[in-house]
């Protein structure tokens, strides 16, 4: 009896372990995802581009998420469609977001979650760059879904 308590405890305690393991591997990976968007902030917005200087919207969601070994499509219409969609006030950090800018019914603008209503994409808009901006700003009333990465 005393060999199954200790079977147990251990079989518990390994457990533990490996869930602690597992939640700081993905909150390093997801450092690393969001360090390197952020380190394209400024890059040229040029259409059909994937970097790695210049990027349009799906290139650049494309271009970081590959140089993090995980494998999305070309398109932001593809894109959106990897996943469990998720609303907005359930994204988090590193999840894809999808907007539909041109009001027409359909995904064509895809970004990065970051978090605190903010994310960052490749936008062909004033800043026509790289850029950060707020969820609930212009885009709100675009915001289609979220995916979660994971």
């Amino acid at each position: 009896m005393k060999i199954l308590k200790s079977f147990f405890f251990i079989l518990a305690l390994v457990s533990t372990l490996f869930e602690y393991l597992s939640a700081e591997s993905s909150t390093n990976s997801n450092d690393a995802l969001l360090s390197l968007a952020k380190s394209k902030l400024g890059s040229p917005y040029v259409y059909a581009k994937t970097g790695p200087n210049s990027f349009d919207c799906s290139g650049f969601v494309y271009y970081v998420f590959n140089k993090n070994n995980i494998q999305v499509p070309r398109t932001s219409i593809a894109q959106s469609k990897i996943g469990r969609k998720i609303t907005r006030d359930k994204i988090k950090r590193g999840d894809l977001v999808f907007f539909d800018t041109s009001l027409k019914g359909h995904v064509n603008h895809s970004g990065i979650y970051l978090g605190n209503g903010k994310f960052i994409h490749a936008s062909s808009g004033r800043a026509n760059s790289v850029t950060i901006s707020n969820i609930d700003g212009w885009y709100k009333d675009k915001f289609k879904w979220g995916i979660n990465r994971k």
